[in-house]
């Protein structure tokens, strides 16, 4: 059953990028910005994270907070925040548990090689913990100005 717009999102516990637990639910009066993506340090999980970092004083403005979800460790995320200068936390879902949850993890191909990993989907969670918008398979760079506008 695939999630929608206006349905209660899944709720959460995992670890940041500095060993803090999020929690979804605790977050209420926020708006959330859930960004999935496949791999610190890549080129277009860089262009994105930047994307979201050149734009966190205006989504901070708008009451709104971001987290990049990725099946990366926190000393990954560590080096790739602290190469980037990224103002936000990176969670660390190594086992997948938050993106299966968002739909946002399963079968992927390349050069003809099936693997399992992350798609580049990004959920917007309304202050009540509803999903207020959703985009999937995003391109990485104009993404974020995209998620901005919106909101």
């Amino acid at each position: 059953m695939a999630l929608q717009v206006g349905d209660r999102a899944p709720d959460f516990s995992v670890a940041d990028t500095h060993g803090n637990i999020v929690t979804l639910s605790s977050l209420k009066g926020k708006r959330v910005v859930l960004y999935f993506y496949p791999r610190d340090n890549t080129p277009g999980c860089t262009k994105e994270a930047c994307g979201f970092r050149d734009n966190y004083a205006q989504f901070q403005a708008k009451n709104t907070l971001i987290f990049g979800v990725s099946t990366d460790d926190a000393k990954s995320h560590q080096k790739f925040t602290e190469k980037f200068d990224l103002p936000f936390p990176l969670l660390c879902d190594v086992d997948a548990q938050v993106a299966t949850a968002y739909e946002s993890y399963g079968k992927k191909q390349m050069m003809g090689k099936e693997y399992m990993g992350i798609f580049r989907n990004t959920f917007v969670i309304d202050p009540e913990g509803k999903i207020e918008k959703i985009y999937l398979a995003v391109k990485a760079e104009p993404h974020p100005a995209q998620v901005l506008a919106d909101i």
